[in-house]
């Protein structure tokens, strides 16, 4: 049997080693002091594993690369990723957008089951273990060295030490100069579904309100429509979050002069809109315009609505124009905001850029460099948007790379 050895313990890693341990003995290297840190934090500790869609769909959803994970995909789909936690006797659910989570809401049950299986197929798990470097002979390599100078022997080796968001999870581009160092080339690191940060003082006003149900779009300074999207956001200290957020902010990165526009009423034409504002301006038809939006809007977002506006707050809703109402209407429907930028790589959830998969065999995700290396996960220059399409193509990599090995 060959001896492999897995450089990290997220869930790319974790998948990698057990179906490696199928025909072979595995070591599992991991620099933290606990398997699968960074998925125990996504979705807000409760792990979107996968999507639920057909596999056929994900492509869309991944802007980076996507022709590359075709053989890893339905290699390992995300059916496969429900049988295989289904398996292990964990339930899962299907909610809004067809994401795929947990049914007990915790992450840690799906690390727990994974981590379970590890054990069940012999792999050692070696903690708090950071690889200093890859030791070659040729274009291969023969064995790595520890943090402590140690030195661990193997037969092939597969790279899943994840990008570099959330750097207190242990994401701290650590593979990147590993495989540079080897001689494979990295494109340029970017964040990827990241925060937006919005330059208009209004925005701080509404920090923690969550909107459902609204439509972002990014348009450039040509008015052409970059990204859009329904769905849910946030509004924070900084600007604006949330999952349509995330995804679209992608289309940002070095752009300027970009804005952000929601419709707070997607659901409705113009003219619909506005017969419903009518109709609650006939409600409170004696009360001034800043008391008449509580039907129709947050709280905490009519001080905001009403300032931009533009019309006196104290008026009467019943002497207000068609004109000023048509004005209120465009508002709701066109709430633009001025974007500053992307919050840094630390905060995003993903990265953007990795390993240029041209130096990757997408077939076993072996390297085309290194003889007897391999990559999954992150760590690779792919991505997707939010809604569990990240974490599969984690999970379907793994699997493709430690299947692979014999």
């Amino acid at each position: 049997m060959s001896k492999v050895i897995v450089i990290g313990g997220g869930p790319s890693g974790m998948m990698a080693a057990i179906n490696a341990a199928k025909n072979n003995d595995v070591i599992l290297v991991e620099k933290n002091g606990k398997l699968g840190k960074k998925m125990f934090i996504s979705g807000k500790g409760r792990c979107n594993i996968t999507n639920s869609k057909d596999i056929s769909e994900f492509f869309a959803y991944i802007p980076r690369n996507p022709n590359f994970l075709y053989s890893s995909l339905y290699s390992f789909t995300n059916n496969d990723t429900i049988d295989f936690f289904n398996n292990l006797k964990i339930k899962l659910k299907v909610e809004r957008g067809d994401r795929v989570f947990p049914e007990s809401d915790k992450s840690s049950d799906l690390i727990g089951a994974m981590e379970k299986e590890l054990l069940k197929k012999k792999v050692v798990i070696k903690l708090n273990s950071k690889v200093n470097r890859f030791i070659c002979r040729g274009n291969c390599i023969e064995s790595i060295q520890l943090e402590d100078n140690s030195i661990i022997q193997g037969d092939y080796f597969i790279l899943c030490t994840g990008g570099m968001s959330y750097p207190q999870t242990g994401s701290t581009g650590d593979g990147y100069k590993m495989a540079k160092d080897l001689g494979h080339t990295i494109t340029p690191i970017n964040p990827a579904l990241v925060p937006i940060e919005i330059s208009d003082g209004w925005v701080k006003s509404l920090q923690g309100l969550s909107l459902k149900n609204v439509e972002l779009s990014i348009i450039d300074p040509k008015k052409n429509t970059l990204y859009k999207e329904f769905g849910e956001m946030l509004f924070t200290h900084f600007g604006i979050s949330g999952p349509i957020v995330l995804s679209g902010s992608r289309v940002v990165e070095s752009k300027n002069n970009l804005r952000a526009i929601v419709n707070l009423k997607p659901a409705l034409t113009f003219e619909e809109l506005d017969k419903r504002i009518q109709k609650d301006f006939f409600k409170y038809s004696n009360k001034s315009f800043k008391n008449s939006l509580d039907d129709l809007l947050p709280k905490k977002l009519i001080d905001v609505i009403v300032n931009l506006s533009n019309i006196d707050l104290n008026k009467k809703v019943n002497s207000i124009t068609k004109i000023e109402r048509h004005t209120l209407v465009n508002l709701l429907q066109n709430l633009s905001m001025n974007i500053k930028g992307l919050r840094p790589i630390a905060e995003a959830i993903v990265t953007s850029g990795g390993i240029t998969v041209k130096e990757i065999d997408p077939s076993n995700m072996k390297s085309k460099i290194v003889s007897n290396l391999y990559f999954a996960g992150e760590v690779i220059d792919v991505d997707a948007y939010t809604g569990g399409f990240n974490m599969q193509i984690a999970l379907s990599t793994g699997f493709l790379a430690g299947n692979d090995v014999k």
